[in-house]
């Protein structure tokens, strides 16, 4: 239970988990209006036979600017989390409703429309124990609800797809905001005891 300190084991080391290859049913991708020629396709990363899917609403920068790979501030406060509550990143599988980094404008519910049939299709190949849904960009997709948010729905669970599903706030909306800590990690000490 969380008691109000957050500690974040001193040896914890970030690490670039692999990505995923899009499969070949996902070659059409490339069509959605947030890909474009500078954009890379991620389809996933971590383990593609994991027990958990975590969603995000969509990839963060991944290499800096002399093109050196890192974990960006999302997947460190992330890993962190997981770290702590004592999940194995064996177990943990990241993937986007939006599959390409965005680099301009776009027609966001367009755009989400299109990429959702790709994700549902990619959890049904994965078929996990459990569903985290991280912001409420994902929340809003995956419940069908415009007005649902992951502050009237974390704390408790949720059925999506048929999965078991927890919600819980955007790593980056936790690092903008460290009162939201507590809540991410009460949310995935939930998910932990049934791991």
């Amino acid at each position: 239970m969380y008691l109000g300190v957050v500690i974040i084991d001193s040896n914890f080391i970030p690490m670039i988990w692999q990505e995923e290859e899009a499969p070949l049913e996902a070659l059409n991708y490339g069509q959605c209006e947030v890909c474009t020629e500078k954009s890379r396709i991620i389809w996933g990363e971590g383990n593609p036979k994991a027990s958990i899917v975590v969603i995000l609403d969509n990839p963060g920068a991944r290499e800096d600017k002399e093109g050196r790979q890192y974990v960006c501030g999302t997947r460190q406060t992330l890993q962190k989390v997981i770290h702590q509550v004592n999940l194995k990143s064996d177990n943990i599988y990241v993937t986007y409703l939006l599959k390409c980094r965005p680099l301009r404008q776009y027609d966001k519910e367009r755009a989400r429309a299109f990429s959702k049939p790709y994700l549902i299709q990619q959890i049904n190949t994965i078929q996990p124990k459990f569903i985290v849904c991280l912001g409420d960009v994902v929340v809003k997709s995956m419940f069908n609800d415009k007005e649902a948010s992951v502050k009237n729905l974390r704390g408790s669970w949720h059925t999506i797809m048929g999965y078991p599903t927890i919600v819980s706030y955007h790593p980056l909306a936790v690092r903008r905001r460290p009162n939201l800590m507590k809540y991410f990690i009460q949310d995935w000490e939930m998910l932990a005891k049934q791991n």
